[in-house]
């Protein structure tokens, strides 16, 4: 039995990438029934024929997995964000790194552009919510050896609004990345969907990132939610004020007594995390967990 790593599934067929290579493989019947439909990250065992083609037979368990893009074991969420124009919003940043945490998957946000704007309160914004942040230029190479050692051995999916920068920081980070991400933005079309599949691209130095269609370009209605009461969870920074509200089941948007409008106000949480918070909260406050099954739909 081979085991590998599903880089790209398309028409029932999946490409496992194992240590003798890329394989063809279909999945057994039987086990589609009981098991589900593999997605692109899963760790599988493969039974190889005589014909280099092959047959999964099991998918260990997972991690994490996200339902839009269906990817499965991210080791991290990266979101790319500029304080030079475009300037990034914060809110697509934090929507992000929200259900990065929600997921269990380690959020790092990189500043890119720093040639340009070193993003300083962007900077402080992250470091002390908790979120792991690095700063960048794919122009000019600063920072990127440090961006390249955090991924390496790593299944990365990168996230970045457009003219940020991102497929130049994929291309610094690995050179053989560039024609392939280059027109993702353009392929993708702003505000269309598309029905472009989740693919694992190998990196030097070992690891994979993940070429996310839609995710990659911050199309966050097309990704995952977090319900109303796991949110207050997906904000690190809230952690040591959480129970300590003056009234049980606490919404931290505008009540009397709240330790996170407290700790907001005296700007040991930043506003701008609060604001997102509230604007996720209002947007997921009715959703049923039904819903999240059908793709974060409402």
């Amino acid at each position: 039995m081979t085991e590998g790593i599903i880089l790209k599934g398309i028409g029932g067929f999946y490409y496992v990438d194992t240590p003798e290579g890329l394989i063809e493989c279909k999945a057994r019947g039987k086990f589609r029934k009981t098991v589900g439909k593999p997605i692109v990250g899963d760790r599988v065992q493969l039974e190889v024929q005589p014909d280099g083609t092959g047959y999964l037979m099991n998918i260990a368990p997972r991690r994490n997995s996200l339902i839009r893009p269906a990817v499965a074991n991210l080791d991290l969420v990266v979101a790319v964000a500029s304080a030079a124009p475009p300037v990034t919003d914060p809110f697509l940043i934090d929507k992000v790194t929200a259900i990065a945490v929600h997921k269990e998957i380690t959020p790092l946000v990189v500043i890119n552009k720093t040639d340009a704007d070193a993003g300083d309160e962007l900077y402080e914004t992250y470091r002390k919510s908790g979120i792991e942040v690095l700063r960048v230029s794919a122009r000019t190479g600063e920072g990127i050896d440090a961006l390249r050692e955090r991924i390496c051995g790593k299944v990365s999916a990168f996230a970045g609004n457009s003219g940020v920068g991102k497929s130049s920081v994929l291309n610094r980070l690995d050179s053989s990345f560039g024609a392939e991400v280059g027109a993702i933005s353009d392929r993708i079309g702003r505000g269309r969907h598309t029905t472009r599949h989740v693919e694992l691209h190998p990196i030097e130095g070992g690891g994979y990132i993940a070429d996310t269609p839609g995710f990659s370009s911050f199309e966050t209605e097309q990704m995952d939610l977090v319900l109303a009461r796991d949110l207050e969870y997906a904000f690190p920074e809230f952690a040591p004020y959480l129970g300590q509200c003056r009234f049980t089941g606490c919404a931290h948007v505008k009540e009397k007594g709240c330790a996170i409008l407290a700790a907001v106000e005296n700007g040991e949480i930043a506003k701008t995390r609060h604001e997102s918070y509230v604007k996720l909260y209002e947007s997921v406050k009715d959703l049923k967990e039904w819903e999240l099954t059908k793709g974060g739909t409402r």
